[in-house]
C-alpha cells in the first residue's frame, strides 16, 4: 500500500479546467478534419505499391527525387535486413507508364534489376475491410472491459473508465488530424494497445480510491478521490515516464515503419495518463454526485 506524498492539487476542484484543456484539442482536431479530412494511408485509400530490391541503402531523400514529379506526398519506408529493400506506397492509382518510369529511374541510378521490382495496385475495399475490423474489435474491447471493471469495482467505475477511454482514442484522432499524419493499419494497432495501457493505469487510480473508501466510510467523496489520486500520482508517473523512454528511443532510432507505430503510441500513452489522473476519477465523481442528487 503506498502512502508516499504525491500531487497536492485539489483535482476534484479543477476538474472542468482539465476537461476543458482536452475539450479544446477535441475541438481543433474537429474543425481540422473538416478542413482537410483525415490523411489516409494506402491501406485505407488503396492506391499503389512498389517493391524494390536496392542491393544497397538508398535514402528516403535520394528516393524521392525519382518519384516526387509522380506523387509528391509518396511514402517511402525501407525493409530487409541491412535495409536493402525500399517499399513504396502511393495513394494514387499510378498508371502502368508511370510505375514503368519510377522503377527505370531506380535501374538508371542505382543498377536495380528487373527481377527485385515488384509492383501491385491495391483496392480500397482492403481499407474497408481493415476499417470494419478495427471498430469491431474495439467495441468488443469496450465491452469486455466494461463488463469486467463492473464485476471487479461498481458500474460507475465501468462507466468513467470507458469515458476516459473515448477521450484518449478521440485526443489521438485529433492529434493526426492537426498534424496530418497518415492513418494506416499500424495506427489501429497502436490504438488498440493505447486502450490496454490507458484502462491498466485508471483501474490502479480506482483501487486506490476504493482503498481509501474502506479506509474511512465517513470520509467526504471528494478527499476520497483526490487522495485516491495523490497516492496513485508518483507510481503512475514513473511508469509512463519508464514506457515513454523506450517508446522515445523507439521512434529516434527506428526505422520508418517504427516510427509509424512508435507516434501514436507517444500521443496516446500521454493522453491516457493525462485521463487516469484527471478525468476518469472525477468522472466517478460527478457520477456519484448525481446519484446522490437524484436519491433525495
Amino acid at each position: 500500500m503506498e502512502h508516499s506524498g504525491g500531487v497536492n492539487m485539489n483535482i476534484v476542484e479543477k476538474r472542468r479546467i482539465f476537461l476543458i484543456i482536452s475539450l479544446i484539442i477535441i475541438l481543433i482536431g474537429i474543425i481540422m478534419f473538416f478542413v482537410n479530412g483525415f490523411n489516409y494511408g494506402i491501406d485505407f485509400t488503396g492506391g499503389t505499391l512498389i517493391e524494390i530490391g536496392t542491393e544497397e541503402f538508398i535514402s528516403v531523400e535520394e528516393a524521392r527525387e525519382i518519384t516526387q514529379d509522380f506523387d509528391p506526398d509518396i511514402s517511402i519506408i525501407h525493409g530487409g535486413e541491412n535495409q536493402d529493400e525500399l517499399i513504396i506506397k502511393s495513394t494514387l492509382d499510378l498508371s502502368n507508364d508511370d510505375v514503368t518510369s519510377i522503377t527505370e529511374g531506380f535501374k538508371e541510378k542505382h543498377d536495380v534489376k528487373n527481377e527485385s521490382v515488384l509492383s501491385e495496385k491495391i483496392g480500397a475495399t482492403m481499407g474497408k475491410e481493415i476499417k470494419q475490423k478495427a471498430l469491431l474489435s474495439m467495441i468488443v474491447a469496450t465491452v469486455a472491459m466494461l463488463a469486467y471493471i463492473t464485476f471487479r469495482f461498481e458500474f460507475k467505475f465501468g462507466l468513467s473508465a470507458i469515458m476516459a477511454l473515448i477521450h484518449d482514442i478521440l485526443i489521438t484522432i485529433s492529434v493526426y488530424s492537426i498534424l496530418g499524419i497518415p492513418i494506416n493499419s499500424s495506427f489501429i494497432a497502436a490504438i488498440l494497445t493505447i486502450v490496454g495501457y490507458s484502462i491498466n493505469d485508471t483501474i490502479v487510480i480506482f483501487d486506490r480510491i476504493r482503498e481509501e473508501t474502506k479506509l474511512d466510510r465517513k470520509k467526504d467523496i471528494e478527499d476520497v478521490v483526490n487522495d485516491g489520486i495523490k497516492h496513485s500520482f508518483r507510481r503512475t508517473i514513473n511508469t509512463t515516464i519508464t514506457t515513454l523512454l523506450a517508446v522515445v528511443i523507439l521512434y529516434i532510432l527506428g526505422v520508418e515503419d517504427i516510427k509509424i507505430l512508435a507516434l501514436p503510441l507517444l500521443v496516446g500513452m500521454i493522453a491516457g495518463t493525462y485521463s487516469s489522473l484527471f478525468l476518469a476519477p472525477t468522472f466517478w465523481y460527478d457520477l456519484k454526485q448525481l446519484e446522490t442528487k437524484t436519491a433525495k
